[in-house]
């Protein structure tokens, strides 16, 4: 690993239960976070994620393998390397008894800072979050999207080196998600360094350096999201629906698509020259169809499957 990483992870494994329940949830995974990107680590539902980012927080213990956070040893030292550690959690956890202000400041005191000190921070912080006019608001005053700003302020005012994000525009509308992204990447900008899950392929393509697909608890694609998608998608997709889709697709697009997957009633072509099904589509009847590059969530799609994940 890159002695330049400010997290690394190394054969880690965690699994829970024994015998015949044993549940493998992390298995033989390793990866590192380079100075200033955003890493993205992508899975299906039961992938591992959540459970890979409390082991390299210190929050759950490995059965096996090697962590280095900030150039610390997990969980040894865990509790120093989390003070220059943000966390943006799946959820929410502000405190509804504080407005938006005293949660930044009581949090503060969680890192040992000093009263004065995050005073001082908090009124860039509000500023970042685009909440400086709701500073004396209580937490049920705010939108969801405040919430969600907030709750990023938040893992900021240690001015951490790292910020772990878990799913941080899950439930947000797209005017909000934009937002958060305009803040992640002045973050990017200013050198931190992000660790990120999402199950929004576009998010993690516009953000992402680099990222890792897992899927049980195993790194199975590495690398950056253009790169990867060369790597493993035809160039161009035909996603092709209609009455007679399923239809054309037996008699013709099977056998001028490299690849074709069928998902309900729309038929995937992957090719890499749509010059002769565009033609073909063109004159057939029952069908429509959209012409379009390969893009990340093709890449997720076929190395984790289209079957849905409890």
């Amino acid at each position: 690993m890159p002695e330049s990483s400010i997290l690394t992870v190394s054969d880690l494994h965690k699994s829970y239960g024994g015998g015949n329940n044993k549940n493998i949830v992390v298995n033989g995974l390793s990866f590192s976070l380079r100075q200033g990107e955003c890493y993205g680590l992508l899975g299906p539902n039961g992938a591992g994620k959540t459970t890979t980012l409390r082991l390299c927080l210190g929050l759950t213990s490995p059965d096996k393998g090697k962590i280095s956070l900030v150039g610390k040893p997990v969980p040894a030292q865990a509790r120093a390397a989390r003070l220059r550690v943000g966390v943006v959690p799946q959820s929410d956890n502000l405190d509804p008894d504080f407005t938006v202000e005293e949660n930044l400041l009581v949090f503060g005191r969680y890192f040992g800072i000093d009263d004065a000190q995050i005073r001082a921070r908090i009124p860039k912080l509000l500023e970042f979050a685009s909440l400086t006019a709701k500073k004396d608001a209580r937490i049920t005053e705010l939108s969801g999207g405040m919430r969600r700003r907030l709750t990023l302020a938040r893992a900021l005012v240690n001015d951490p080196d790292l910020i772990f994000m878990d799913e941080p525009t899950t439930g947000l509308d797209p005017q909000a998600r934009h937002l958060i992204w305009d803040r992640l990447k002045a973050l990017l900008a200013e050198g931190k360094t992000i660790l990120l899950t999402t199950h929004f392929m576009d998010e993690a393509e516009r953000l992402c350096d680099r990222l890792a697909v897992i899927d049980h608890g195993q790194l199975i694609a590495e690398g950056a999201p253009r790169d990867l998608i060369r790597e493993h998608i035809e160039a161009e997709v035909i996603e092709v629906y209609g009455d007679n889709a399923h239809a054309w697709s037996r008699s013709v697009g099977r056998q001028q698509a490299a690849r074709t997957e069928i998902s309900g009633e729309t038929v995937f072509c992957y090719t890499n020259d749509a010059g002769a099904l565009l033609s073909g589509l063109h004159v057939t009847e029952g069908v429509r169809y959209l012409h379009r590059p390969a893009n990340l969530e093709d890449l997720f799609l076929k190395l984790t499957g289209r079957e849905m994940r409890d």
